[in-house]
């Protein structure tokens, strides 16, 4: 394959430009010499003749129009790329990878992607959902850029390979069934719900948070029913067959049969952070992602 010289096609196309190869010279701030040399090794390259002899001037040769009518579509795409780059460098362009814990997806990933598309078009946001060990899994092996979880599940803030952004504490509120007769109790207290059946997860993340919540407020939970989705959990609540902690962020799962009741002064919290490894928050794409999640935890906080 020919060997082509972009610094070397531009002078061929400025000499095209002004006519002479003073005037060339004169245009990119070179000695006539040195234009004449880089053209000759130019045609030395391409195996072709570039330049021709008239009077006492050069005139391009029809094999240089060609080369150079091949050279516009290369020099158009090089802007092309100068653009994209310069976007990218300023965030608004590029690919950015996150996973999410799946109650976080439509809470804060989807409004922040809602908010990217909008204003940076460029840049590309691709979702995975995924628990939160996964997540980080995720983040360490190169899959991700960028993982959202909970506090207790993120990486230390100690952990020179990560860094960690907090993002929200999200309340946990009570699942009740409609009747209970604590539905519309005044100062409902954690505590007040000891002696009740409670639904959560065998295991994972959920059951520690509820477990912890509960020992918390001085008692630990009787697991009547184990359940690991929203759906199910608020279904056996609004049959009656117990009572949940549920986070607030978890809104499109509400039931007509279920009151979602905000606990008094022992309301325990989840907190939600990003984490993304060392050094990558100063990426432009990844500030710009991190800044929209931010946003996004924000307004959920406005509007509590």
């Amino acid at each position: 394959m020919t060997e082509w010289d972009i610094k070397k096609l531009r002078i061929l196309r400025t000499l095209r430009d002004r006519g002479t190869v003073t005037a060339t010279a004169e245009a990119l701030l070179m000695t006539p010499s040195a234009v004449s040399q880089q053209l000759t090794n130019l045609a030395r390259q391409l195996k072709v003749p570039l330049l021709e002899a008239q009077g006492r001037r050069v005139r391009l040769t029809d094999a240089a129009h060609l080369v150079l009518r091949h050279a516009e579509a290369v020099f158009a795409q090089l802007e092309r790329a100068d653009a994209e780059l310069a976007g990218y460098l300023r965030g608004d362009a590029g690919r950015v990878r996150v996973a999410a814990f799946s109650t976080a997806v439509p809470a804060l990933v989807v409004p922040a992607v809602q908010q990217l598309r909008g204003a940076h078009p460029g840049l590309d946001v691709r979702v995975r959902e995924a628990e939160a060990a996964e997540a980080y899994e995720l983040l360490t092996d190169g899959a991700v850029e960028l993982a959202l979880s909970l506090a207790a599940h993120a990486p230390s803030v100690r952990d020179p390979g990560f860094s960690r952004v907090p993002l929200l504490a999200d309340p946990l509120d009570v699942a009740l069934p409609a009747a209970h007769p604590l539905a519309d109790a005044p100062g409902l207290r954690l505590a007040d719900l000891s002696a009740e059946s409670w639904i959560f997860g065998g295991s994972g993340p959920w059951s520690e948070i509820t477990t912890a919540a509960c020992e918390a407020a001085g008692f630990v939970p009787e697991q009547a029913h184990s359940a690991a989705g929203w759906t199910a959990i608020l279904a056996m609540v609004e049959a009656g067959m117990g009572v949940a902690l549920v986070p607030r962020m978890v809104t499109a799962e509400r039931r007509t049969g279920v009151v979602m009741r905000v606990l008094s002064a022992d309301q325990p919290r989840r907190h939600v952070v990003a984490a993304v490894r060392r050094g990558a928050e100063e990426g432009p794409a990844v500030a710009r992602v991190l800044a929209a999640l931010r946003q996004a935890a924000a307004a959920r906080e406005t509007v509590r």
